[in-house]
């Protein structure tokens, strides 16, 4: 009976190991899978109210490779929104409004959040940037203040200020690719041009990506490092060009080519300006 006990533990000990073994297996998906995953986790967070626990769906498909479905934006435009990030949940929301048409199935609702967020944006006019006015010309960013960057730690729930700054420029970049036909936007298709950015301790590094008609892909890194430049991020729009440039700090050359849209390239060369510093701090997070 010994014998026998021994082996029927034997036996559960490696039935229990197994199990552990496919739990671990069922985790390890196929992106288009986790996708779909992280899409259908999203949706009922965002159906329960549960905007943080939404949010860090999100941030995990933002770094997910491949294009994402139309709902993926139209999501975030209701996270961000929610987070008071107007600028943001515009850019999402027209995004989606763009890609899935009338046909949408959150049409209607985009349609109302878009002009609930213009609504917002008209209450905190007040501020002495907006009665300056926009010249239309070359804007330079000012980093903005602790609180606002307190409040993108909570959105992405970052461990630091860098990280949040880092995710909340790769969630931009992701709606302003530029495209060489704008006559057809859709953002489940990737753009002729768009860009991902990371960082190390003392650099800020932007690999280009560039896609030609054939579909081949050629993609360009450069290191940009933090230390001697000026962290007042230039920027400007080209109406006849239908492109928004965003400048090198280093020596004005264009660095980022984006998609015609004023607010949206305003809020990069911001975030940009922002990370520039937070790497330049010695005590930044």
């Amino acid at each position: 009976m010994a014998v026998s006990y021994g082996k029927g533990r034997q036996l559960a000990c490696g039935l229990v190991l197994a199990s552990t073994l496919l739990a671990g297996q069922a985790f390890a998906l196929a992106p288009e899978h986790e996708m779909r995953r992280l899409m259908l986790a999203t949706e009922e967070a965002v159906a329960a109210e549960s905007w943080g626990e939404a949010g860090e769906y999100l941030n995990r498909l933002q770094q997910l490779e491949g294009n994402k479905p139309a709902d993926y934006f139209y999501y975030r435009g209701r996270v961000m929104y929610q987070a008071k990030h107007l600028n943001e949940a515009q850019s999402a929301l027209e995004a989606y409004v763009t890609s899935a048409g009338t046909d949408g199935s959150h049409y209607q609702e985009a349609l109302k959040l878009i002009t609930d967020v213009e609504k917002a944006r008209s209450e905190q006019a007040v501020s002495p940037q907006s009665a300056n006015g926009d010249a239309g010309k070359i804007a330079v960013i000012e980093p903005a203040g602790d609180r606002q960057i307190e409040s993108l730690r909570e959105l992405y729930l970052a461990d630091s200020d860098r990280e949040a700054l880092s995710l909340h420029l790769n969630s931009l970049l992701e709606v302003a690719g530029w495209r060489e036909d704008q006559t057809i936007v859709q953002v489940d298709m990737p753009a002729d041009i768009e860009y991902r950015v990371s960082t190390d301790d003392s650099a800020v590094n932007v690999q280009e990506i560039r896609r030609d008609s054939d579909g081949r892909v050629v993609r360009k890194n450069q290191s940009l490092s933090v230390y001697g430049i000026n962290p007042q991020v230039e920027w400007a729009c080209e109406a006849a060009a239908t492109t928004c440039w965003v400048y090198d700090p280093r020596d004005g050359s264009r660095l980022l080519q984006l998609a015609m849209n004023r607010r949206q390239t305003q809020e990069i060369a911001q975030t940009l300006g922002r990370l520039i510093r937070n790497l330049q701090d010695p005590a930044g997070s």
